[in-house]
């Protein structure tokens, strides 16, 4: 009777996907309210793009013959300077998502004290992380549709393709910057640091992916470390699919690197968090910071 109360209890316990969905919900229900709570910070994260990309329309006008920039269009194979660029803004905040999402969201339970209590709860270590980044995600889309509202208004965005063909890319890609961003998350358990790396990693992989330029553009001995980034051909072919621009190097190509590059990207992310968090755990320095 006992062993079998025993094991009743034991097998109720037990961790499973259904416990683990729920935890996710939890921690995304969470930072939804938190966000929620300061309203005006939405205004601001809408407002920001606009204010970054005003001078370089203005800019962009001067050098334009008949609202076409002759030499941007060398380059990326269209005159629409301000749809590569707005497009390109508003790809690069998922980046920033996952950058912040994982690396300072840790940090921020290192700095409050509760990481160590987290971590005690049987969820794995890696759906904290992912969980911790979902609503950034979502609040991340409401504002990017905003801010694409707001400038087709204000400077006209004229994409010439499809948004279904467009999502094709941006899926993988997002799915690999998840992986990325595990991996990211264990330097930062390491250095107990955040600010200074996630403000400078996420502005070299947003420059050198091509985010506010075409990477062709890139002096000879920068271009290959564009050309070694995987985000690269994910900024190039969500471009191609909506704005028609000329790719790199062929769609299917660029789609095929962005699937390797999430299949890669998540195996490694997740054996180096492990690895590196059971070398903090046998160090016993997960709560310093």
């Amino acid at each position: 009777m006992i062993t079998s109360m025993g094991s009743v209890s034991l097998s109720l316990s037990r961790p499973t996907l259904a416990s683990h969905l729920r935890a996710l919900y939890a921690i995304a229900q969470k930072d939804w309210h938190q966000f929620w709570r300061y309203p005006l910070n939405v205004v601001g994260f809408v407002i920001q793009p606009l204010a970054f990309l005003t001078p370089v329309y203005f800019m962009g006008l001067t050098f334009s013959i008949n609202g076409q920039a002759a030499g941007f269009a060398a380059y990326s194979g269209s005159g629409d300077y301000i749809s590569f660029i707005l497009l390109g803004s508003l790809l690069g905040n998922y980046v920033m998502t996952v950058f912040w999402g994982m690396g300072y969201a840790l940090k921020n339970d290192m700095d409050s004290g509760v990481l160590e209590s987290t971590w005690l709860t049987p969820t794995p270590r890696v759906l904290l992380l992912v969980g911790r980044t979902f609503t950034n995600l979502l609040t991340t889309t409401i504002i990017s549709l905003a801010t694409l509202l707001l400038a087709a208004l204000l400077f006209g965005f004229r994409p010439t393709g499809s948004a279904l063909e467009a999502v094709l890319p941006a899926i993988p890609m997002l799915i690999g910057l998840y992986g990325f961003g595990i991996a990211f998350a264990a330097v930062v358990l390491m250095m107990r640091d955040a600010n200074t790396l996630v403000d400078v990693s996420s502005y070299l992989v947003n420059l050198f992916s091509g985010s506010q330029f075409p990477v062709q553009s890139l002096p000879r001995f920068l271009l290959p470390i564009a050309l070694a980034l995987p985000l690269t051909y994910g900024y190039d072919a969500v471009r191609g699919f909506l704005l028609r621009t000329r790719t790199i190097i062929p769609i299917g190509a660029e789609l095929a690197i962005l699937v390797i590059f999430m299949i890669v990207m998540v195996w490694i992310g997740v054996r180096v968090f492990n690895h590196v968090e059971r070398i903090i755990r046998a160090r016993g320095t997960l709560g310093q910071h």
